[in-house]
């Protein structure tokens, strides 16, 4: 692991801790359990949802990309700010933003799980009625 990884962890220390783990090439950076950023090549990406991109698009900030299939897929974590690394105050201010994204993406999928839960069971209902 670079020197990157731990800079990121101090820089973020007055916030929350942050774990890393292999992925994918890269890193994921965690915090109670949820990935809200990833580090590909020293490079960090916060996690992006539709209430925060539109800061990432007002710096024109833009996606981590990967080729698949002669295609580039965009992920939905998004350059971190140069910023950042400067004035801890923005990284925790980024931080908590893209962990707020992870959340709500977490959240929303474990809504959409229940859901699909409760039209199965009413189906199965239904047939054995």
């Amino acid at each position: 692991m670079s020197d990157f990884i731990p800079f990121v962890q101090e820089l973020l220390e007055d916030w929350a801790p942050v774990s890393a783990r292999r992925m994918f090439g890269g890193l994921g950076l965690y915090h109670e359990g949820l990935m809200f950023a990833i580090v590909m090549n020293n490079r960090l990406y916060l996690k992006v949802d539709d209430l925060n991109r539109p800061e990432f698009e007002a710096l024109g900030l833009t996606p981590f990309t990967y080729p698949m299939k002669g295609k580039d897929v965009a992920l939905s974590y998004w350059t971190a700010p140069d910023a950042i690394f400067d004035e801890p105050t923005e990284a925790v201010r980024w931080a908590r933003s893209a962990w707020d994204a992870a959340a709500r993406a977490y959240l929303a999928k474990a809504q959409a799980k229940e859901r699909a839960k409760a039209r199965s069971q009413s189906r199965a209902a239904r047939r054995f009625q």
